[in-house]
């Protein structure tokens, strides 16, 4: 029986005419997809990004297949051998590397992550800006490329801070002295929340406390409008809460060594 086909010039040329139209075509969803998300306001731009990978898989699937049928002769019998060995083959040489690429195929339909989202594996915190067969590619604050297996989901923690969602919730941290009145100070930071342009309006301001040994932590929480606007939304609260409070002859807190500072 033989499983491999007698390869003319002609079958030679439309597998590699198969390669180059995937190629293009894998490309072209790449850098299209993403423009048409760009155009699209809300949560509606990470659904659409979210099809980059189904793309991608389906084009690798589709000349994977057409390629094969130009090179066996597509008969079950030769499929199943064909892929007994292949198997055997890979699980062996490339153990994690499948592992990864099998987690890839997880992601597609348990969704632990979007394109647009702002997650954290293992202590790096970004943006979700590719989901690759084999991996995650994540760009942080500091506009550092970090390419995260999907492996990962096996075995480790993964943090999402807003899902798929245009909601992100931001905490902004301050510590003052334990002698003040504290109402007034949640009336203050409330102030601060509300009045900040970068403020989603739809979404509550909240402020949480927690006494310390060594003074009052308080936390504001909020949302900004878009997910991006996250860092220049902090900021600003920081920079406007610190001098509102300054303003008041509010006295802030000195953390002990011994105690470090909790968030």
């Amino acid at each position: 029986m033989d499983v491999i086909k007698f390869l003319e010039q002609a079958a030679l040329i439309q597998v590699a005419f198969t390669l180059v139209v995937g190629w293009f075509c894998i490309v072209g969803a790449q850098r299209l997809i993403p423009t048409i998300a760009e155009k699209v306001s809300g949560r509606y731009r990470f659904y659409i990004l979210a099809t980059v990978p189904v793309f991608r898989l389906a084009i690798i699937l589709l000349a994977a297949w057409l390629i094969i049928s130009r090179i066996i002769d597509p008969t079950f019998e030769n499929l199943i051998a064909l892929l007994g060995a292949a198997g055997i083959a890979l699980g062996f040489a490339l153990k994690d590397y499948i592992s990864s690429l099998i987690a890839g195929i997880v992601t597609l339909y348990e969704m632990p992550y979007h394109m647009g989202d702002w997650i954290t594996v293992e202590g790096a915190y970004g943006e979700v800006r590719s989901i690759d067969m084999r991996a995650v590619s994540i760009v942080t604050p500091d506009d550092t490329m970090v390419v995260v297996p999907h492996q990962k989901l096996w075995n480790g923690l993964l943090f999402n801070a807003n899902d798929g969602d245009r909601n992100l919730q931001c905490g902004i941290d301050f510590y003052l002295h334990p002698r003040h009145d504290a109402v007034k100070v949640i009336s203050v930071l409330k102030d601060v929340g509300f009045s900040s342009p970068f403020l989603q309006v739809q979404r509550p301001v909240m402020v949480v406390v927690r006494e310390m040994p060594w003074g009052t932590h308080y936390r504001l929480k909020a949302y900004p409008v878009d997910p991006r606007d996250q860092f220049a939304f902090t900021t600003d609260l920081t920079v406007r809460g610190k001098g509102a409070l300054m303003r008041r002859g509010m006295e802030f807190a000195v953390a002990p060594m011994a105690c470090g500072v909790e968030s």
